[in-house]
């Protein structure tokens, strides 16, 4: 019989709440689910609440009865917040976190390197915004909890899933003890030690590294701004690197990296952590200032990855389906990626509008995300971490340089996490005029938002299903395009049409964003006799045109939906 911790988690700055268990004797109906979701963690919740915005329900359930335990998580991306504005969240991760765009490397007291992300006015969101991952997974719980779609099962633990043609079979624990749950698909968001990975034996493909960090979040006032820091070689911990970021709440993450044959257990002594902080602090100027440890944890930097996400009935996503290193902001924020393309691949398998094709591309287009993550993520991993004598000589050398000559200086950097490009998407049209473009967002590639208003951008108006961007100034849409658009919608095919540049409703369209400078038309690369886009339900481009007909858009559109 499954007894989670009723204890709530210590923690000098967040507050947790034990919720009550979800016991199957309080509702005896035990209807067939749609989709069950194993684990609450950020992949588990985001991709909930995407099947919801899609018309689907599911059911989540978490083994715990409360949130996880510390920080975690605590580097969210502009392509992060962009995808959680879509499930309602984005506004309450900005209003209490730290934003961010600057990170510096040190090496002998000398600032060595400074990175600057882009921004600029067309930009809602900062490149990184700073929030605890306990607030982040409040405020994803919060919007659950608020869905109908959704059914949210505290304390029941998944012990078992059994595959059939048509569905799975889960057997799941509770405090009073177990019961069966059929869902026609489950989705392992189990985490990085996924519990049904193990079950199911499936090897993961890449590369653990031995090199083991602490990290330790501290509660200290220090007087320095929301810049990412990192210092290389230092006296009190030669050959190796640490890392600080502010947090919201008063809260520093001090990383950092541990000397060969360490052990975990050794490293997190109390005395050894003081006596390592402490070092830090006074190499940072701040000897003998006031802290209180708050949270630490030991992890390993791993670049591993399912070769496929989709066995049967069982759709891997987030650290169940990968291990990434968390140089460059890569884990959660990859979670959201894959959490949104697997809601839409989902749902329209689900409600009928796509084949299995559709869940193949799913799982081919984010393993191909992971399979570049761990290109990256590995090239930063061997520069902070050497995992050999060959890589700390060529490491030591940039070092070394660095001192004096700029060229080297760019090799610090920490490669930050981006979205994948599904640039050989199976779902890209293969007759439009993408090669034909000079500018704007290519085949694959995330939107550009563009700034319409004071507080008014493009990707507020889009989101939900297929977004038809058509770029005119005439009052109606082409008949043999309405009939295309009617057409599809009669089919159950959610397709929204935005007349870009119009001033006044145009017929046809569902809305109109007026353009008046000619600024998104520049972004997006339309000259002035018109063009038009058409983004996936996830806001990625599939097919972009300088000349729009009817048979084009029905053929990307049979493209991007494979029956």
């Amino acid at each position: 019989m499954h007894q989670p911790s009723t204890q709530a988690r210590p923690s000098i700055y967040y507050k947790y709440q034990v919720f009550e268990p979800w016991l199957a004797s309080a509702h005896p109906a035990q209807e067939r689910k749609q989709v069950a979701i194993v684990g609450a963690g950020p992949a588990g919740m985001v991709t909930a609440l995407e099947l919801a915005r899609h018309g689907v329900a599911s059911v989540v359930l978490s083994a715990e009865l409360q949130l996880s335990q510390g920080s975690r998580a605590i580097c969210f991306t502009r392509r992060s917040m962009e995808i959680l504005q879509q499930v309602g969240v984005a506004e309450r991760m900005t209003e209490g976190g730290l934003p961010w765009r600057f990170g510096n490397s040190y090496y002998r007291g000398q600032r060595v390197f400074r990175m600057e992300a882009p921004h600029d006015a067309d930009d809602r969101f900062f490149p990184i915004l700073n929030v605890q991952q306990q607030f982040m997974e409040e405020y994803l719980h919060d919007a659950c909890a608020a869905n109908p779609l959704i059914d949210f099962r505290w304390g029941n633990k998944v012990t078992q899933i059994d595959q059939h043609e048509s569905f799975a079979t889960l057997q799941v624990d509770t405090p009073e003890g177990p019961y069966t749950l059929e869902s026609d698909w489950a989705v392992a968001a189990d985490g990085g030690r996924s519990g049904i990975r193990s079950a199911m034996d499936l090897p993961m493909e890449g590369t653990s590294y031995e090199g083991l960090f602490v990290i330790a979040d501290i509660q200290i006032d220090l007087p320095f701004p929301t810049e990412r820091l990192a210092f290389f070689d230092p006296d009190w911990n030669p050959g190796n690197t640490i890392l600080m970021h502010r947090e919201p709440h008063g809260i520093w993450r001090v990383d950092y990296q541990l000397p060969p044959g360490e052990t975990p257990e050794e490293a997190l002594q109390p005395h050894s952590m003081k006596a390592r902080i402490d070092a830090q602090l006074a190499m940072i100027g701040h000897a003998g200032l006031k802290w209180e440890m708050d949270w630490s944890s030991v992890y390993s930097a791993r670049t591993l990855t399912l070769p496929d996400f989709v066995h049967g009935r069982v759709i891997f996503t987030g650290d169940a389906a990968h291990l990434l290193p968390i140089f460059g902001v890569r884990g959660a924020n990859t979670a959201f990626q894959d959490a949104q393309s697997l809601g839409w691949h989902l749902a329209y398998v689900v409600k009928g509008l796509a084949g299995p094709q559709l869940l193949a591309n799913h799982s081919t287009e984010r393993v191909g995300a992971a399979r570049e993550i761990i290109h990256e993520a590995g090239k930063s991993t061997r520069f902070m971490a050497p995992p050999s004598p060959g890589f700390r000589l060529l490491r030591d050398a940039v070092l070394s340089l660095s001192l004096t000559q700029n060229f080297v200086r760019p090799l610090y950097h920490w490669r930050t996490s981006r979205p994948h490009e599904y640039t050989h998407s199976m779902l890209n049209s293969t007759g439009d005029d993408n090669a034909l473009f000079k500018a704007g967002p290519a085949q694959g590639a995330p939107p550009q938002n563009v700034r319409l208003g004071a507080n008014n951008f493009l990707l507020d108006h889009l989101g939900g299903g297929f977004d038809l961007l058509y770029f005119t100034d005439a009052a109606a849409l082409p008949v043999s395009l309405r009939q295309v658009t009617v057409s599809a919608r009669a089919q159950g095919l959610p397709l929204r049409v935005t007349a870009v540049g119009a001033t006044q409703p145009v017929l046809g369209a569902d809305q109109y964003l007026p353009d008046a400078d000619g600024h998104l038309r520049q972004r997006y690369g339309i000259p002035a006799n018109g063009g038009a886009y058409l983004l996936r339900p996830d806001q990625h481009i599939c097919a972009r045109w300088l000349t729009l007909d009817a048979t084009r858009l029905q053929a990307a559109l049979q493209t991007a939906l494979p029956q």
